[in-house]
């Protein structure tokens, strides 16, 4: 779809950053692929204490997810992601011969993303702005409302709060715990602070974004 096709069907900020973010989740299906390779390596782990079988087990599913969606002729970006997610941690727990490194990565990429989104923050760049810059085919006309710059801020707040909560509940037990106990709480942990805390995060960006009808202004073409 075109800038302009997309300008007619989002004609407010609220309505693009909705139809963006909805493209961004993936749907019950991609919350359910995130899952099963971390649940079954977790249970996997709790029950043979093997991790090479563990490992194999969870980048199995993970393959016969992503050849589900080919078959299917359906997008595999969320399966891909997921996969390439459960190679890195697969790579790091080999290497070291500890289970709980499988869940290191992930815990470094929320710290990124936390970081990352907090630094658009305080610059007053906030990456949901960009959003917004994809629907009008201006990446950067946005910045130029203090009321869209505002409202970003607040989206952009909203979608770093699942990174901050799983940086600063997974990173101790990572740090502090060891042994089966570890494992089996970093699993829980990444299970229930996965897609279940970002879709309540969405929820509340959704409620935030519902409240208002900011106009988006197309970019004006040069004389």
């Amino acid at each position: 779809m075109s800038a302009e096709a997309e300008e007619v069907a989002h004609d407010t900020v609220e309505a693009a950053v909705r139809a963006q973010l909805a493209k961004a989740f993936g749907g019950v299906r991609g919350i359910i692929e995130a899952a099963i390779p971390t649940i079954a390596f977790t249970l996997s782990w709790i029950t043979t204490e093997d991790l090479k079988l563990s490992l194999i087990v969870s980048i199995s599913l993970a393959v016969l997810l992503l050849l589900a969606r080919i078959v299917q002729r359906s997008t595999p970006q969320f399966v891909i992601n997921s996969l390439i997610g459960i190679a890195i941690g697969a790579f790091f727990a080999s290497r070291t011969g500890d289970a709980k490194d499988y869940f290191l990565p992930g815990i470094l990429w929320n710290g990124a993303y936390m970081v990352g989104m907090l630094l658009s923050i305080v610059t007053r760049w906030p990456v949901v702005g960009f959003l917004i810059g994809s629907v009008t085919g201006d990446p950067t006309a946005w910045h130029k409302d203090p009321g869209i710059v505002r409202l970003c801020t607040r989206l952009t707040w909203l979608l770093m709060l699942p990174c901050a909560v799983r940086v600063a509940v997974q990173g101790p037990v990572y740090l502090l715990g060891g042994g089966d106990q570890a494992v089996a709480a970093l699993g829980l942990a990444k299970i229930v602070m996965g897609w279940p805390l970002q879709v309540a995060a969405l929820g509340a960006m959704l409620w935030v974004l519902g409240r208002g009808r900011t106009p988006i202004k197309p970019p004006v073409a040069p004389a």
